[in-house]
């Protein structure tokens, strides 16, 4: 939220050329206020602390270890796709297994952030994803149901695997 809001009032000002300090004092108490608001909706059962040190460790491992990897290796494996035109789109569902609204927009946003995947769907009784790849081959063109534990794993040294369960 606080991030949407400098982007929103990003302009001339003596914090970097962009924003006043005011601005930033207002953008931080309204951001607060709206996760304070919206915490009941986003985590219901009131199992996951937002401010978890251990939640956040273990999202910022995610980000610079298996996702960004992923990544890269994506990126490579469109461009040499586009150049020689060896594709095979198609869809496939993966079942999410999650029960919150906020995890299944968080891992359909980062499926679709990956070069050549799309989630196009959103199956709103089962949480499952529907998702467009440019290339589907071997047992992904056979299979067209997925589990998410299948397609994407958390390889992690086992030392932060047992600090994230």
């Amino acid at each position: 939220m606080f991030v949407f809001y400098l982007w929103l009032t990003a302009g001339s000002g003596s914090v970097w050329g962009l924003w006043s300090k005011s601005e930033l004092v207002l953008g931080v108490v309204l951001s607060l206020f709206t996760g304070i608001m919206t915490l009941r909706h986003t985590d219901p059962k009131g199992v996951a602390s937002p401010l978890s040190p251990k939640r956040w460790l273990t999202f910022f491992l995610y980000i610079l270890g298996p996702f960004f990897v992923e990544m890269a290796k994506a990126n490579l494996d469109v461009a040499y796709r586009v150049i020689t035109g060896k594709i095979n789109p198609g869809i496939i569902r993966v079942k999410s297994g999650m029960h919150r609204d906020g995890s299944v927009v968080a891992l359909a946003n980062s499926i679709t952030l990956t070069p050549g995947t799309l989630t196009v769907g959103v199956d709103e009784e089962t949480n499952d994803l529907f998702i467009h790849k440019i290339n589907l081959e071997g047992a992904e063109a056979e299979k067209t149901t997925w589990e998410a534990r299948e397609l994407f794993s958390l390889d992690l040294p086992a030392w932060i695997r047992r600090f994230a369960e």
